[in-house]
């Protein structure tokens, strides 16, 4: 029973984990569910002004530019990026994991298209 026990704990310590990568989950003001199917999940992104993410992860996405936006990303290993993107542009992004600050002094919006299945890996 105490193995069992032990077991089931560390079980749901993995699945709140992986549950907390979740941006739509983690970071709510910044991140909205707006349509989901098997294939694909599509989440309206706003930032205000210098506001910042917490660590989460998403799949392979392609990001489409509501407005202009520039971003650094914090990634798991400390290292930053630099990211921009002119209202209308289009990105293509693999996979990872990362925390996002909005650099600008205005708002910025990106709609992300996350893949599911395979696609999602790359």
């Amino acid at each position: 029973m105490r193995r069992f026990t032990l077991l089931a704990a560390v079980a749901s310590l993995a699945a709140v984990s992986a549950f907390a990568q979740d941006p739509v989950k983690v970071d709510p003001k910044h991140y909205k569910l707006l349509y989901e199917d098997a294939t694909i999940r599509v989440l309206r992104i706003a930032y205000g002004a210098h506001e910042k993410s917490v660590m989460h992860e998403h799949p392979a996405a392609a990001a489409v530019f509501v407005t202009d936006g520039h971003f650094k990303f914090a990634m798991p290993d400390g290292t930053t990026q630099d990211r921009q993107g002119k209202k209308g542009d289009v990105l293509s992004m693999p996979a990872e994991k990362h925390n996002p600050e909005n650099l600008a002094d205005t708002t910025a919006q990106v709609i992300l298209v996350e893949f599911k299945g395979p696609a999602a890996k790359k």
